[in-house]
């Protein structure tokens, strides 16, 4: 019986050695699959293609065809750098029959990778398998998620949790699962996504930036009657925001923004999108008020309610899908 082909597709913006040390880890962890890599970099414009270049030939594993580097002429963000490798073959010519999406500050136990396959050869209908993340501190990261929703904007920014008793099904982040199950969508860290899939649906849509690509991807999934699994037994550890920057900022990048209000407004529409961001003020001034009475101050990245209104007010560009 001949083997599923596995690509695995890593990500490099300006963190070479980081990218080097996750292609290490799931190198050890494709053997026993048998596939293959690809890094991609993001147009990094700091000398890391040709510093991971040099690296991939003097380990040798530019053997064979075992690992590919690639240029991106321009950083499109998280979706666009991983569409390179999506629409790319194996050394041989085969198209993939999985896209393994790999962080590069993320590093797969042994098996994780073998774990993602055999749940989608065991489930046809499955498009999608993440794993199972925890820090470098072993201490779990909440992966699995419902689709936002107006009730869970609401739920999410308000963080009562009488209001959480109400809506117990409106919360984005859903209780960490314990054992595999089907969840809307999860982290892209490490994320399995079957060839026949993509072929129908599309890969991840370009306009986003950053953030909410995955949570699109998967929705469009599921629209096409696929599902999405969180598998336990497929584990990685994952540093977390190395490239962006965000663990040394306070306060929300502008493409955040751009990202959700294209999130909304391309799959629900605009009276949706709208109900979505007042419930979210809504929800985040009754936060402000509880905090207020307690003197602490609020939750929220620094000028985070501000900066969601004025990006509210800001003209909302259109991308080709949404023109057709």
């Amino acid at each position: 019986m001949t083997r599923p082909a596995v690509l695995c597709i890593l990500l490099n913006f300006r963190t070479p050695d980081m990218t080097l040390r996750a292609a290490e880890a799931a190198l050890a962890d494709l053997h026993s699959v048998g596939g293959e890599l690809v890094i991609v970099d993001n147009a990094s414009d700091d000398g890391s293609f040709g510093m991971i270049a040099r690296e991939v030939a003097g380990r040798g594993w530019a053997e064979g065809g075992l690992v590919r580097v690639v240029a991106s002429p321009i950083n499109g963000g998280f979706g666009a750098g991983n569409n390179i490798g999506l629409r790319m073959r194996l050394s041989d010519g085969r198209a993939p029959d999985y896209f393994y999406i790999l962080n590069s500050d993320a590093f797969p136990d042994a098996g994780c990778i073998k774990a993602l396959v055999e749940h989608l050869e065991m489930h046809p209908q499955a498009g999608i398998a993440c794993s199972h993340v925890r820090g470098e501190d072993n201490q779990t990261h909440t992966t699995a998620f419902r689709f936002p929703s107006i009730a869970g904007e609401f739920a999410g920014s308000a963080r009562l949790s009488l209001i959480d008793r109400m809506l117990p099904d409106a919360p984005v982040p859903l209780p960490q699962p314990t054992t595999t199950t089907k969840v809307d969508w999860s982290a892209g860290a490490s994320m399995m996504l079957r060839g026949a899939m993509l072929d129908q649906i599309g890969m991840f849509d370009e306009t986003y930036f950053l953030y909410f690509e995955e949570t699109d991807l998967c929705l469009r999934a599921a629209r096409n009657g696929w599902s999405c699994w969180y598998v336990i037994d497929s584990r990685v550890v994952h540093i977390g925001s190395v490239s962006t920057g965000m663990k040394v900022t306070r306060r929300m990048p502008s493409y955040w923004y751009d990202s959700r209000r294209h999130y909304f407004l391309k799959n629900h529409g605009r009276a949706y999108a709208g109900a979505a961001l007042s419930a979210h003020i809504i929800g985040a001034v009754l936060h402000r008020l509880r905090v207020g009475i307690e003197g602490r101050p609020p939750q929220d990245p620094q000028w985070f309610l501000r900066d969601l209104v004025t990006h509210a007010a800001t003209p909302y560009r259109l991308s080709p899908e949404d023109r057709s």
